[in-house]
């Protein structure tokens, strides 16, 4: 594949992949409130089980890789990243590499939780 498509197959698919997310989130918070994440909450799930269907599918398949990019780097990598997270785990405990797993299951969970804290402290201060 010409490295020329790599960037220009990715911002096809980032852009309505973002813009997806932006507008669920909005029609989720309209339908049923804000008190919870429910468009996020909802944004991870699909996200998840998209990328984990196109994967596993387009596996079988030859296809331009240009498409796979589009796909699940482009659209899901910025609809949610959480996808890439959940298969990424997958793909460690596929492997049988279990303590690798518990630890980027887990550790990306504590620790981008303290992490997006350390922000929110780190902005208070100045």
């Amino acid at each position: 594949m010409n490295p020329i498509y790599v960037p220009l197959a990715i911002s096809l698919g980032a852009v309505p992949g973002a813009l997806s997310r932006y507008y669920l989130t909005i029609l989720f918070g309209h339908w049923f409130g804000t008190a919870f994440p429910y468009g996020t909450f909802f944004i991870n799930l699909t996200g998840a089980f998209l990328l984990g269907f196109f994967d596993t599918f387009v596996s079988r398949l030859e296809i331009f890789p240009g498409l796979y990019l589009l796909v699940a780097v482009g659209f899901l990598g910025s609809y949610t990243t959480f996808s890439t997270y959940t298969l990424d785990t997958s793909n460690l405990l596929q492997t049988r590499n279990y303590k690798a797993a518990l630890l980027y299951w887990s550790g990306t969970l504590v620790l981008g939780f303290l992490s997006l804290e350390l922000g929110i402290i780190l902005a208070n201060m100045g």
